[in-house]
């Protein structure tokens, strides 16, 4: 899949705790600006408790999960648009993203200096806002004025298009506005797709509380809820300290056990890659056997054939047929052979769509 979520915030925010607790790759954290400066790549396992049930149903050899990619990306500040810090490099790595884990400091603490002087992360999120606008301000004059001329003379239908949802876009950008927040028509979307534009971007905002708020957040966190709710965009309370704490723990009991204390169903972790995983429109189908069980990632809307490719190009390319069980029923059943005398195995062509859940099996001739 390749597609990446990028850790965004100003310095001193926990971005790079947030991110070692997700990855086995080690980002450098210390408490002083512009620690990070080359982005960190890890390739985060997504916790599915449906891997789990079927490794006690067919107890393969082996369960291999499926991943997604976050990308740790330096400290942003005020100015980065204009060169600032080493902004236009960041900037440069926000834009290779596809969507984006956005931190906010909501925690006090005198021994972690902060950018600014004071913790107020509707003031840091407007920074991060208004530096990533001002980019996307300068691409979409520029690329008013390459198809202009094209679209006044009325010869290119598609270039007055774009070039009327353009427009909109500055509009919108000049008057602070973040342009995930705009409602685009299906043709709109697919102008849209070759601009790359940073506030387009699917967004999580992660509050980083400390311990005693991880449950049930604070103030800044409240704060926060209220300005992203504008967005329509998902708010996550995480206590990335504590989570460092938990990453370091070395069985599943004891992890429990530190959650159970702290009144946690389960580490906020966790919550983070499952959502990361949905905002990039990402789903899981499964294959079941003796020797592995295996969670397999595609978009939402992919077809049998496409699905197939992901397991190797060959399967798309000869792709015959999909033989599919509800993961549902597969439970029920506990076999496929039982699903098969059930009537619960369905035989699928080029246009199914894949379902999340879906237990696949392909028939392919190459």
């Amino acid at each position: 899949m390749a597609l990446q979520c990028g850790i965004v915030g100003l310095p001193n925010v926990g971005k790079s705790t947030l991110f070692n607790c997700l990855s086995n790759a080690k980002a450098q954290s210390a408490n002083f600006p512009f620690c990070t400066i080359e982005p960190n790549v890890g390739v985060i396992t997504v916790p599915d408790e449906r891997l789990q049930v079927l490794n006690d149903i067919e107890h393969p050899a082996q369960v291999i999960p499926t991943t997604v990619e976050i990308v740790d990306i330096a400290g942003l500040v005020k100015g980065a648009s204009k060169g600032e810090g080493l902004g236009n490099k960041f900037l440069a790595n926000i834009r290779e993203t596809d969507a984006i884990i956005h931190v906010l400091r909501c925690f006090e603490d005198d021994n972690i200096t902060h950018v600014d002087g004071s913790v107020d992360p509707v003031r840091d999120k407007e920074v991060i806002d208004t530096e990533l606008q001002i980019k996307d301000l300068e691409t979409v004059e520029a690329r008013i004025q390459k198809v202009e001329k094209q679209a006044i003379s009325g010869k290119d239908a598609d270039a007055k298009k774009l070039l009327d949802l353009l427009l909109r876009y500055k509009q919108a950008l000049l008057e602070g506005q973040n342009l995930r927040t705009i409602e685009l028509s299906e043709a709109e979307q697919k102008l849209d797709h070759e601009l790359y534009l940073l506030t387009r971007k699917p967004v999580i905002y992660v509050c980083n509380v400390d311990e005693k708020s991880a449950m049930t957040g604070n103030a800044y966190v409240e704060a926060v809820r209220k300005v992203a709710s504008s967005e329509n965009a998902q708010v996550l309370v995480i206590a990335a300290q504590t989570e460092s704490e938990i990453a370091e723990l070395e069985t599943y009991e004891e992890r429990k056990m530190f959650l159970d204390d702290l009144g946690l169903k389960e580490s906020g972790v966790a919550q983070l890659i499952r959502a990361a995983y949905a905002i990039l429109n990402l789903r899981t189908f499964f294959t079941v056997g003796p020797k592995e069980v295996r969670a397999w990632t595609f978009h939402a809307g992919d077809k049998a054939p496409q699905a197939a490719g992901v397991i190797h190009s060959d399967f798309e390319k000869g792709f015959i047929r999909a033989e599919v069980i509800k993961y549902a029923d597969f439970v029920e059943l506990k076999s496929e052979a039982a699903c098969r005398e059930a009537g619960k195995l369905g035989i699928e062509g080029k246009d199914y769509e894949v379902q999340d859940g879906d237990i696949m099996h392909f028939r392919f001739n190459v």
